[in-house]
């Protein structure tokens, strides 16, 4: 009756001593599933150690509404009297010996104890479930006595804070010591490859993700404290059906992220228990998701993957508590509605402008920044005429109602894929001798733009990109002076840069301190061929293919760039093939983390670009590092491969 709810509440709990009604209900209901003694049966998973972990009101919903998505059924004929029958009988269940935590009360170095359930433990650390229904990570101080610990600078959403800077004023790790720099613990995710995570730290625990799977981790040890875990979605297309989730966002005490289908869920962040779940979207309609959602204010904010299969793009916020749709905002219109007329033709009914990437957040303009996809088929425009709104643009909206305050368009009319899935960062800085609220962003299509974040103003633009032939410049206002003839052809023609972007959707930095924004770049061409094709439901809707020109170099470059010049004021080349997607963290410790071309997590100084250490793990790069203090120690962690590996200074 329920799926992989893996906190377990501890507590004395009084047996039934009216259980035998609820053994008759539980036998013809459950049991056909769960086995008769609650340890799991053909059909379904062990209950018997997770119903502890469950008040009365959680196991009535459960009962009474299922979990469809999950495989389990709603039981909503049970009377009152039937369902406090079972739910009496569920509480006399036992695991099986060793299935299930002991309770230990664990003595702390002031004489403080903490009573609880041990969810993981081993020579040198403890992970309790506390009474309190708090984790509580602890660490052996002699003798039986323990001591607490718990992080002192938090990650708490995907980019760190709202403002899309990754960006972190830790100052442990510098650029006198980075060399020092090894590794603190691995944790592995099984059947998984290349992970996109980027890791989440609330309060001493690390959430990662990967598709329809969420971890707890002791952040200090690598060490699982919970786990959710939920079927993939079957016959799903799109980048989800792939194993692609980029993490979680996290807000009191819920974790919230995004299924493989196209729904969004809460989860309680200290026992993984599912919270509530909402569809945001049809997957049957090719609609995947893949980003960590945001939390602001009350709400969570998401949007869905599905721009290269024809999907409508929407940017959504939900309610925290319970998951209510509170606003949506459409990033393509419909027939009639205002911007219709940028869509002469049949493409509006298939419009891509997805929103899978996470946005940016200014607290005290009440703004959210989202950047949108491409328009569909992604390299054919012959059905869609026009600019293409609100495609390939960042869409400031108010962040309580959803309602669109400006837009800015980067690439209109996109028959190159060159979405603006590319993190916007949000800076304060002194534009032209005032201060200026700014938005920068490195785009996909070779310019690196500054806006004006208060209203879309367009301050300057400048080519980032080696090689760059599909527009020749940009006019005052922002828009590309696009070169005739560089549309994809039935032939193939060949367009710098490739599809997969001057830069893309992985993490750039920017450092107030340096004030230099830190990117990594590819230099390299492509072969854009469009292949003609309509809609289906299930299939792609790329409308063409794409290869690396042939017998052209490419290579992969770290560019700081001057956000008041464009211009890049340091670069470092890799070795590599190019074909990795690691981005950037900096920090006031003077360094820039990043993932560099040949597999090798790499540091330099972040004001002149010197290589300072390496570490190689010889993945290629899908996701991109973050940094956090732990019991007074700095980490840095990163996904690698099917590994989130913790780095910091050997201890002295």
């Amino acid at each position: 009756m329920f799926l992989l709810f893996f906190a377990l509440l501890a507590g004395p709990l009084a047996f039934a001593q009216r259980a035998e009604p609820g053994r008759q209900v539980f036998v013809s209901r459950c049991a056909g599933c769960h086995g008769s003694d609650g340890n799991g049966g053909e059909l379904g998973p062990a209950i018997a150690t997770r119903v502890p972990s469950l008040t009365n009101d959680d196991l009535t919903s459960l009962v009474r509404q299922g979990r469809s998505a999950a495989g389990m059924p709603a039981f909503p004929g049970l009377n009152d009297s039937d369902v406090g029958d079972l739910i009496r009988y569920l509480r006399t269940l036992r695991p099986r010996s060793g299935a299930a935590p002991t309770r230990t009360r664990a003595t702390l170095v002031d004489g403080r104890s903490i009573d609880g359930l041990v969810l993981n433990q081993s020579a040198s650390d403890l992970q309790l479930l506390g009474d309190d229904r708090k984790i509580h990570l602890l660490r052996k101080s002699g003798g039986d006595r323990y001591r607490a610990v718990t992080s002192q600078a938090d990650w708490p959403s995907y980019n760190g804070q709202t403002n899309g800077s990754r960006y972190s004023p830790l100052t442990q790790i510098t650029a006198a010591n980075v060399g020092r720099m090894v590794p603190r613990w691995i944790f592995s995710i099984p059947n998984t490859s290349r992970l996109q995570v980027t890791p989440v730290v609330a309060g001493g625990v690390m959430y990662v993700t990967s598709a329809n799977e969420c971890y707890a981790l002791d952040a200090g040890a690598g060490r699982e404290i919970w786990h959710y875990q939920r079927q993939r979605t079957k016959g799903l297309v799109g980048n989800a059906a792939g194993g692609i989730n980029r993490g979680v966002a996290v807000a009191g005490d819920r974790v919230f992220m995004v299924t493989d289908h196209a729904h969004i869920i809460a989860l309680n962040r200290f026992t993984g228990s599912l919270l509530w779940e909402t569809e945001m979207a049809d997957w049957h309609q090719n609609y995947n998701a893949t980003g960590a959602p945001l939390a602001v204010g009350n709400l969570v904010v998401t949007g869905t993957s599905g721009g290269d299969e024809g999907v409508r793009g929407f940017v959504a916020a939900f309610d925290q508590a319970t998951g209510r749709e509170v606003w949506r905002f459409w990033t393509a219109p419909r027939r009639g509605e205002p911007k219709a007329d940028t869509w002469q033709g049949a493409g509006i009914e298939h419009p891509g402008a997805t929103t899978w990437l996470t946005g940016t957040y200014d607290p005290e303009l009440d703004t959210l920044y989202w950047p949108t996809g491409n328009p569909s088929p992604d390299l054919i425009g012959d059905d869609r005429p026009g600019d293409n709104l609100y495609s390939d643009s960042v869409v400031a909206l108010d962040a309580k109602r959803g309602t669109l305050k400006w837009h800015f368009q980067f690439t209109p009319h996109d028959v190159w894929d060159y979405d603006a899935q590319e993190t916007p960062a949000l800076v304060d800085a002194t534009w032209e001798n005032r201060p200026r609220r700014l938005l920068v962003q490195a785009n996909r299509n070779g310019f690196f733009y500054v806006l004006d974040r208060t209203d879309g103003t367009f301050l300057m633009g400048r080519q980032y990109a080696a090689n760059l032939t599909w527009a020749r410049g940009l006019t005052p206002e922002g828009r590309p002076i696009v070169v005739p003839d560089m549309e994809p052809s039935l032939e193939g023609k060949r367009v710098c840069p490739s599809l997969e972007g001057a830069s893309n959707w992985y993490s750039t930095s920017f450092n107030p301190a340096t004030g230099l924004y830190y990117v990594q770049t590819n230099d390299k061409c492509g072969i854009f061929t469009k292949t003609p094709m309509t809609w289906e439901a299930g299939k792609g809707y790329m409308g063409g293919s794409f290869k690396q020109a042939p017998d052209e170099p490419a290579r992969r470059v770290l560019r700081a760039i001057d956000i008041h010049t464009g211009k890049a004021v340091w670069e470092l080349p890799q070795t590599g093939a190019v074909e990795s997607w690691g981005g950037t963290l900096s920090t006031a410790g003077g360094v820039v983390i990043f993932g560099e071309d040949s597999g090798a997590l790499m540091a330099a100084d972040a004001s002149n670009g010197k290589p300072l250490w390496s570490f190689q793990t010889s993945q290629t790069w899908k996701a991109s590092p973050m940094t956090f203090m732990f019991d007074d120690k700095q980490y840095v962690a990163v996904a690698s491969g099917p590994n989130i590996i913790a780095f910091g200074l050997p201890d002295e």
